[in-house]
């Protein structure tokens, strides 16, 4: 079944084919006082210090930048973006798009938690540029000494001097050119860059706007996404040049050290209509998180839409986000499951038709078999992610690589003027993804298609997505997706971390072995913490759920679950690090304690 179709301004000649950067300088000129981007600071002030850029000043910076760049880099070197998430990151990353200079959206090596991807996306690179700051530069210095990467010349984004923007000559930027490499957070295999051209970024602003946020005047953006990552860098960085917009912007840690910032960030936009973004943790998060002293005098009005996407989206986290927020004004249709990749530059489909979120129960056992069938009782919940704009999505039996009707589950297929030509340095897997072909295409494109490697089903023209193929979990010959598992077991017992379970397989001698990876819940006091009550309640609720043995149940520390940049389960890391007893296990921290 496919759905959607394409704009025809994003088609070749349309009026789309205008290269996004390129609207940069006509904001300058229409609204030079307008603010573009605001960066509200909470390590210099507890309430947020904001700092603001009009059109007018960040067209300037980013030409200084492009100046810049261009004095140590030539047209398709890459830059590697390794600054904290500031102004200067989005000057940086829209001065490379006016040089001409492939970006590659990185972080400062002091973040914690991922230097090895850091390390590995860099390399694969090679960039010939790194772009930091001045305070940042002992962390990219240490970087840089430690490990065998590239040495490349460095450019210190808070120390170019504006006035270097006088002397830059734009040049023409072509549509197929490639802008930025969009290194892939690895829930399955190693990080990839994705190669992202202006074309691409350009139609997937343009698809964003017309389904997530369509004829709503005065729209605004607030964010706290990592601008390293798919979603941060178009909510944040493409999505205000479509239309001459404002963003409103905080860094991932100060939403993590407290999520009522993003909350507190909307509130203060009662007049305006806003949208946000976010994956759904962090709406999980924020509303186990929001005291009702914080909620109090919070107008949530201005909220119109707040897309939930990247990683599996619970129905529970839907309706404890509506139900938590709904004093302050939220309404019952600014909640707007989605769904998307980076391969497609990030977005694909969105449930935004001011609507609650549309949720069905299905039977479990007729879904692992490939259809979908409702059932009130006992059923598998599934959340509408909506229908695509401008690009066409369709269900696929990757094997024969035929259309699947309405009903039936297959692989998730886009074709459209965001989807990428490949990735980085490896055309194998560049085939492999993004040349798929329709054996019977009909009144489809043939091609080329790219493979999502995500299991879906379309029910009443909307799109539910099922889970990864890589992560289908075949025992005894029936399928089960993980993330039904991870449910059950950590819905068995108080002591597992709810959102931080891992079920995957292991080879057996005739079947696949389900092993189910847990994190201790910290509410749990280790010294009263039974394990084998644990695990006992755990193998019980699984075996009684979805009628099967769990081969091996390992509780281990919190912050043990591999996790990918976007916060998503990194089921097959988790796999590899079992497999090297690389894990920190709770039997080992109660055995130290005695």
């Amino acid at each position: 079944m496919a759905l959607g179709s394409l704009l025809p301004e994003l088609l070749p000649g349309g009026s789309g084919r205008t290269p996004l950067i390129g609207r940069l300088a006509g904001w300058a000129r229409e609204r030079p006082g307008a603010p573009a981007f605001t960066f509200a600071d909470y390590s210099l002030d507890p309430s947020g210090a904001k700092t603001t850029l009009g059109w007018a000043e960040a067209d300037r910076r980013a030409r200084a930048m492009a100046a810049a760049l261009r004095r140590v880099a030539g047209p398709g070197e890459r830059a590697a973006l390794l600054l904290p998430q500031s102004l200067d990151y989005v000057t940086a990353m829209l001065g490379a798009l006016y040089a001409r200079v492939v970006a590659v959206p990185l972080f400062s090596p002091d973040l914690p938690g991922h230097a090895d991807r850091l390390a590995g996306a860099y390399s694969d690179a090679a960039p010939a540029v790194a772009v930091t700051t001045r305070s940042a530069l002992p962390h990219v210095e240490k970087f840089l000494a430690d490990r065998d990467v590239p040495r490349p010349e460095v450019v210190l984004a808070d120390e170019v001097d504006p006035g270097a923007a006088d002397g830059w000559q734009d040049e023409p930027v072509g549509f197929d050119d490639l802008a930025y490499l969009q290194y892939t957070s690895g829930s399955t295999r190693r990080p990839a860059g994705v190669r992202i051209t202006h074309g691409n970024m350009t139609a997937n602003a343009a698809q964003l706007w017309a389904g997530w946020a369509p004829g709503r005047p005065d729209p605004e953006l607030v964010s706290w996404l990592p601008l390293f990552h798919d979603m941060g860098l178009i909510a944040t960085v493409a999505l205000p040049l479509a239309h001459g917009d404002h963003a409103i912007f905080t860094d991932p840690v100060s939403f993590l050290m407290n999520p009522m910032r993003w909350i507190e960030l909307i509130a203060e936009r009662p007049g305006k209509n806003v949208y946000t973004a976010g994956p759904n943790f962090a709406y999980e998060y924020v509303g186990a998180r929001a005291s009702e002293e914080r909620l109090s005098g919070l107008d949530l009005s201005g909220l119109t839409t707040c897309l939930n996407g990247a990683e599996p989206i619970r129905t529970s986290t839907l309706s404890a986000f509506a139900e938590r927020f709904a004093d302050a004004g939220l309404r019952a249709g600014a909640q707007a499951p989605g769904y998307g990749l980076a391969e497609a530059t990030v977005f694909v489909t969105a449930a935004a038709e001011d609507r609650p979120p549309k949720v069905i129960t299905v039977d479990r056992e007729v879904l692992a078999g490939g259809a979908l069938r409702l059932r009130a009782d006992g059923a598998v919940p599934l959340v509408s992610c909506g229908r695509p704009s401008g690009q066409i999505v369709a269900i696929v039996d990757p094997g024969t690589r035929a259309e699947q009707p309405d009903g039936r589950v297959g692989e998730i297929w886009v074709h459209g003027p965001n989807t990428a030509a490949g990735y980085w340095r490896d055309p194998e897997l560049s085939r492999e993804t993004f040349g798929a072909e329709l054996s019977e295409p009909g009144a489809l494109p043939s091609g080329p298609w790219t493979r999502t490697g995500d299991h879906g089903v379309v029910h009443e023209g909307e799109l539910y997505v099922t889970g990864r193929i890589k992560d289908l979990i075949i025992v005894d010959g029936r399928n089960h997706y993980p993330q039904d598992i991870e449910m059950t077991a950590q819905e068995a017992h108080p002591a597992v971390r709810p959102d931080h379970v891992a079920a995957f397989a292991l080879q057996g001698e005739e079947t696949e072995r389900l092993v189910i990876v847990a994190e201790r819940n910290r509410r749990v006091p280790i010294g009263r913490l039974d394990l084998r009550e644990v695990e006992s309640a755990v193998r019980g609720a699984v075996n009684i759920e979805h009628e099967m043995s769990v081969h091996e149940f390992v509780l281990i520390e919190p912050g043990g679950v591999s996790r990918t940049s976007s916060g998503k389960i990194a089921r097959a890391a988790t796999r590899r690090r079992h497999r090297d007893g690389a894990l920190p296990t709770t039997a080992a921290r109660l055995a130290s304690r005695r």
